[in-house]
């Protein structure tokens, strides 16, 4: 008889020494590398007019603004706001887990505005700068998905479909298997004591839908040059559309349950909402602005010797 899966991927890849380098970490890691490179590959053709040392200008700030709003954004509205006077320096232990999307974004949109500013003459709009960047910002979602998939987090509800999964750690909430560590609770998967805890993937459904999804819709829209606002709009409706309907299938985060005793509404999907108003009202918006015509960039001049 074949069991569900058992989710218990080792978090740490390799190590360096006595330093552990996790998985989640190279995913951080191979978003940024991705997204550096593609978006150089759009910068030659002509998608954001200005060289390549102003690029690297804008992939450092938008790092910045990704882990610095993700990690502040998670702790002012995913956990109890006491850790200011209690434990401040809790905001910088980002290796004990904590980022959210929503934060990463509102830091994305800081950074590169503080960019855009520093050079609006070679870039004309602000809204030019978003449009460049949001088609490779789904590289870093769904890596970032599997990186919690590979931690074991961010499981969905209880279900019996086919492809649902163990997850050890949910398990260990259960009073049932309380106390009891992930090497006890593997021993007990052979017998088939644990295929009646099996939950949906809900970190691959976000991995296929903010990742693959977004990625391939937005890269292959965007080829075309579009209206302003239209690749932005896109982006946060997708997102906020897709992040509301995965989080019914998904359990909410502990510390915070559903909001308001609804027994359905979670923080995800408050936050989500208002990305939904703005996509649409970006989307209208486009209907009557310019399209952006690539500007081609002469590479060997913008290259250093």
């Amino acid at each position: 008889m074949t069991h569900p899966f058992f989710v218990d991927i080792d978090p740490v890849a390799f190590h360096i020494f006595s330093f552990g380098v996790r998985w989640y970490g190279l995913m951080y890691l191979g978003g940024f590398i991705g997204g550096l490179a593609l978006g150089e590959y759009r910068r030659q053709k002509g998608r954001l007019a200005v060289d390549r040392d102003a690029f690297l200008d804008l992939a450092f700030y938008c790092m910045l603004g990704v882990i610095a709003g993700g990690r502040i954004w998670y702790m002012l509205t995913y956990q109890s706001i006491n850790w200011i006077w209690t434990d401040p320096l809790q905001i910088f232990r980002v290796w004990d887990g904590g980022m959210s999307f929503h934060g990463g974004l509102l830091g994305v949109l800081a950074a590169s505005l503080w960019w855009w500013l520093r050079r609006r003459t070679a870039v004309r709009h602000y809204f030019d700068v978003v449009d460049f960047v949001a088609p490779l910002v789904p590289i870093g979602l769904g890596l970032g998905r599997l990186g919690n998939f590979i931690n074991g987090e961010l499981w969905g509800k209880l279900s019996t479909l086919p492809w649902a999964m163990i997850y050890p750690h949910a398990l260990q909430e259960n009073p049932k298997f309380a106390g009891m560590s992930v090497a006890e609770l593997r021993s007990l998967y052979p017998s088939g004591a644990l295929d009646a805890y099996t939950r949906q993937p809900s970190e691959l459904y976000e991995f296929l839908l903010e990742g693959v999804v977004m990625f391939t819709v937005l890269w292959v829209f965007s080829i075309k040059p579009r209206h302003r606002y239209a690749v932005s709009g896109l982006f946060a409706l997708m997102y906020g559309c897709f992040r509301f309907a995965v989080e019914f299938i998904r359990e909410p985060d502990p510390q915070l349950g559903y909001l308001r005793h609804t027994g359905w509404l979670t923080m995800g999907q408050v936050q989500s909402v208002p990305l939904i108003i703005v996509g649409l009202a970006l989307l209208w918006m486009s209907r009557r602005a310019p399209v952006v015509v690539p500007q081609p960039i002469d590479v060997k001049a913008t290259s250093p010797a």
